[in-house]
């Protein structure tokens, strides 16, 4: 897939950026994701952010990192990250701010002989898992990449509300159909994760792990901690 993301993060950086980027899905026109959303600093990050960074301990593995803002902001706490990044420009452009240890690859590939004490995955990162059978998929890679008393701290949001006048699909409805443009160029549709609480607890459960709830809005938003 054409990283778009990456190259508008890159673009936005280096002060090149002259287009917008948009996501597209199934519920109507294409919405534009503000790239400077990857550029915050910690004043600026939603309370859900703000939880999540403090539950996060010992070695950390930032998954999806963007332009490593929150991997910044943990640094900043004197805390020992990694940022996992899946896109060479966006793990440029980390570097250039000053993350400290930058991992270019994908999460399901990747391989550690150090273990980690928690994984995060923040603006919705656990989306790459695309559908509900990739989710155990990516707990079971957690669970070789944690110490035994490790963490996951991730966010999600139920998407039922965009469902009030239409007919569920036959598959689980958070997955949804998604893809980026950025200039004059558009990615082939690939599939995203919006998981409702039940169903996470439900997988989680079904898998081994206990699932906390450390923050919720009135937005569908919800912030979880899962351990063994």
């Amino acid at each position: 897939m054409t990283d778009l993301p990456g190259l508008a993060i890159k673009d936005f950086y280096e002060k090149k950026l002259k287009s917008k980027l948009y996501v597209h899905d199934q519920f109507g026109p294409k919405v534009e994701m503000p790239i400077s959303m990857y550029f915050r600093d910690e004043v600026e990050m939603p309370e859900l952010e703000d939880v999540a960074l403090e539950n996060c301990e010992g070695r950390i593995l930032d998954v999806g990192a963007g332009a490593g803002s929150h991997a910044l902001a943990l640094q900043v706490k004197g805390l020992d990250v990694s940022a996992l990044e899946i896109s060479p420009a966006a793990c440029e452009v980390m570097e250039s701010r000053g993350v400290k240890d930058v991992i270019c690859a994908d999460f399901f590939k990747f391989n550690s002989e150090e273990k980690f004490d928690t994984i995060l995955l923040l603006m919705n990162g656990i989306g790459l898992c695309g559908t509900i059978e990739n989710l155990k998929t990516f707990l079971k890679k957690s669970e070789e990449l944690l110490n035994e008393d490790g963490r996951l701290v991730f966010d999600s949001s139920d998407t039922i509300y965009m469902y009030e006048h239409d007919i569920l699909p036959e598959r689980y409805y958070g997955e949804v159909e998604c893809a980026y443009s950025y200039k004059n160029l558009k990615t082939d549709f690939f599939k995203w994760l919006y998981i409702d609480q039940d169903k996470l607890r439900e997988v989680a459960e079904e898998l081994g792990w206990e699932m906390k709830v450390l923050f919720e809005d009135n937005h569908y938003q919800y912030l979880v901690e899962l351990k063994k």
